[in-house]
């Protein structure tokens, strides 16, 4: 028997990168779990899939009434869903800069708020935001995307704040530059790819990519009933770049 046996776990961008990462651990430490995707075309048939564009309000409604009524209710919500930026403060347009807050942030609101009936009715209710290093640590030619992630880091604490005496516990993880489809797609858009990799395995201290299988690891142990006391909490899965100098 699993902790998250007959748990029900919503997981948003679900259908690649971290998010499936985090889906399939979560499948199999026994949890129910519901993939929200743009295009949920790829998730397998071991999970309830529903189309949802997270920028929708009335598309994130349906979508977590429709996982409510098919496994009868939810217990954990990771906000996975984002999107990535580059650029100084000069880079993005104005509506460049909406795109981004709309997604990496009001659309954990919009899918945590459709959730909080079904949370509040839960005996291991969970929240888990993917955040970012760049919250927390200065990285050249990511200011808007280090904007919304700092963001979600604020979200984060005062969620925890407003639910944790409803039995809520909210809380994130922030990884630092991981193996993921974004980060791939980055790369490939380097004047010089291989030069882009090295640079961005070399400012983390272990030397290498953070993979999406160590997120989703640290994401379910914040979901688990087991972490039933954690609460409020910014959880580095960063290979030390945020905490350690080597050089």
């Amino acid at each position: 028997m699993s902790e998250f046996n007959n748990l029900v776990a919503i997981v948003t961008g679900g259908a690649s990168g971290i998010g499936a990462a985090t889906a399939e651990l979560l499948l199999e430490r026994g949890a129910r779990v519901a993939v929200l995707d743009r295009d949920v075309d790829s998730v397998s048939g071991d999970f309830f899939g529903v189309q949802c564009d997270i920028t929708n309000d009335a598309q994130v409604q349906a979508a977590v009434t429709a996982v409510a009524e098919h496994f009868g209710g939810v217990d954990i919500v990771v906000n996975n869903a984002g999107i990535g930026a580059a650029g100084d403060i000069t880079a993005n347009s104005d509506e460049e800069w909406h795109r981004v807050l709309d997604v990496n942030v009001v659309g954990i609101a919009r899918v945590t708020r459709a959730a909080l009936p079904y949370l509040r009715t839960s005996s291991h209710a969970a929240v888990v935001n993917t955040c970012s290093v760049v919250a927390t640590v200065g990285v050249p030619n990511r200011t808007l995307y280090a904007a919304s992630k700092g963001a979600v880091a604020a979200l984060t604490l005062a969620m925890a704040a407003d639910h944790v005496a409803e039995g809520i516990r909210v809380n994130a993880v922030t990884p630092g530059t991981a193996d993921t489809p974004w980060v791939g797609r980055l790369l490939g858009a380097a004047d010089n790819p291989d030069a882009a990799a090295s640079a961005l395995r070399d400012r983390q201290p272990m030397g290498r990519l953070v993979t999406a299988a160590e997120v989703a690891h640290s994401i379910v142990y914040l979901a688990s009933p087991g972490s039933s006391s954690t609460t409020g909490t910014l959880l580095p899965v960063d290979g030390g770049m945020a905490g350690i100098r080597v050089r």
